[in-house]
């Protein structure tokens, strides 16, 4: 990553010396201006990541520096971040400039500690940014390379192997996986891969979902008459799927009647529709897909073995997700970004806090939950990133629940996700006090947030130094 560059503006120049001083220590390339004009013929010859720009300027002011930069930098991933550096007293001037974008703002005479933090914590921002548009490209890169299969793991990357091996044959292929694990991605990647089929359509049927009586008439198709409601001829899906893939999701719910004729279809290559007598040839891929052990089925009775031999030619296993946690960010990010698109908001990146929770979950729901926890966290979340608090696990795992600090339960779940919301966020910021000393800029940098930011949640959580320990609160 390439160091990070800052911007000083400040008409003064014992200011900017201090300035430079309280920051050149942290490896910072740190340029100087006296001038909103100054600052703007450096900007239009080198790029800066952050500007610490006083209101106070002689000539164009910093309010109205900051509208300009705002006007001239159309690609919000490419403007720096501006703090804005007022006197004291003008916090009606500081809360216009963060209205108008400004990152933050820090009134003079300030402390270089609160200085440095407001710094830091701009940086941090500006990384993870950095982080977010590197992951974007890799995503990107990676769909249009590889589809919608996202992810490095070493399971993902035996899935993609065996649709390179098989993608461009006709082979029946069957997808195991528990539910979630994107079973029919990987059957769509198969159509799409394959030079013979993608031009045909793609059909896919739950066969978990349809009644007994229903289903050989869904994959049949029946004639006018043929049942009590069948008022006209019906195509079912294998015609429809004619020329392309054919997709059984769930096959091992399938009643033993439709097994037979499947396999039937299977060996014949022909169907009859319900009620007729016309054999109709059909050109059809047959993938299918079921979180069951059929092998096990088979030995109960409620699986046909010679069906069982002709769907599985080639069997393609996908791991459930707690086995490929090296694949959650990767995925996590896509989400967001899908999420940000579908409900037209302001896309955010995935804080560490919120990282490490959702790494550490078994998401027994797999990538399906996953993206519908991400989903919900971005329409519901009003900060800059997606935090821990954010997200919403309705069961994590048994270590995660008990997780403790000097002994005490860091969470009690009960069955309202708000009231263990604002307990998990009292618990937590106390915590983060204590180890502080009680003080509200470190617990700030070490939480991530705004020095105000922090000062406004203590308020609204009832919390303050009053709390020494966590979950205890001396009256």
């Amino acid at each position: 990553m390439k160091s990070l560059r800052l911007l000083i503006v400040d008409d003064e120049e014992a200011a900017r010396y201090g300035i430079r001083r309280a920051l050149e220590s942290f490896g910072y390339e740190i340029a100087e201006a006296e001038s909103a004009e100054a600052a703007h013929a450096l900007m239009a010859r080198d790029t800066f990541d952050l500007l610490l720009l006083d209101v106070n300027l002689p000539g164009i002011s910093g309010l109205e520096f900051l509208k300009q930069i705002q006007s001239e930098d159309q690609s919000i991933s490419e403007a720096p971040l501006v703090i804005i550096i007022t006197a004291h007293g003008s916090e009606r001037l500081a809360v216009q400039a963060v209205k108008s974008g400004a990152y933050d703002y820090i009134a003079k005479p300030f402390e270089l500690d609160d200085l440095r933090l407001v710094v830091k914590n701009a940086f941090e921002t500006i990384k993870l940014r950095r982080e977010n548009q590197l992951l974007r490209r890799r995503i990107e890169i990676e769909t249009s390379q590889r589809g919608s299969l996202l992810g490095n793991s070493k399971p993902i990357q035996n899935v993609r192997a065996m649709i390179d091996k098989v993608a461009d044959t006709d082979a029946t292929v069957l997808v195991r996986g528990e539910s979630g694990t994107g079973k029919e991605l990987v059957a769509r990647e198969l159509h799409e891969r394959s030079t013979t089929r993608s031009s045909g359509a793609f059909v896919a049927v739950n066969c978990a979902a349809l009644p007994t009586e229903l289903i050989e008439s869904e994959l049949f198709g029946h004639e006018k008459g043929a049942f009590t409601g069948a008022a006209a001829r019906r195509k079912g899906k294998f015609e429809q799927a004619d020329g392309g893939t054919l997709f059984l999701d769930e096959i091992g719910d399938m009643s033993a009647n439709v097994q037979a004729k499947l396999l039937r279809a299977l060996e014949d290559r022909r169907i009859e529709r319900l009620g007729g007598d016309e054999s109709i040839p059909v050109d059809v891929r047959i993938i299918s897909a079921t979180h069951r052990i059929l092998e096990e089925e088979i030995e109960q009775g409620n699986f046909r073995a010679d069906l069982f031999y002709r769907l599985r030619v080639v069997t393609i296993d996908i791991a459930p997700l707690r086995e490929r946690r090296e694949d959650i960010p990767v995925l996590a990010s896509a989400f967001a970004r899908q999420a940000a698109e579908r409900h037209s908001l302001r896309e955010r990146a995935i804080g560490h806090d919120a990282l490490r929770l959702l790494m550490d979950y078994d998401w027994p729901g797999n990538v399906r939950e996953l993206k519908n926890v991400i989903e919900r966290a971005a329409i519901m979340s009003e900060g800059d990133e997606l935090t821990a608090i954010d997200i919403d696990q309705p069961s994590p795992k048994k270590d995660a629940i008990e997780m403790s600090t000097n002994g005490n339960l860091l969470v009690p779940y009960t069955n309202d996700f708000r009231d263990d919301r604002r307990e998990f966020e009292r618990r937590y910021i106390a915590r983060c006090l204590e180890e502080s000393g009680g003080n509200v800029t470190r617990a700030a940098a070490v939480l991530g947030m705004h020095r105000q930011s922090l000062q406004h949640k203590l308020r609204e959580l009832g919390l303050g130094r009053r709390y020494v320990a966590v979950g205890a609160e001396k009256e």
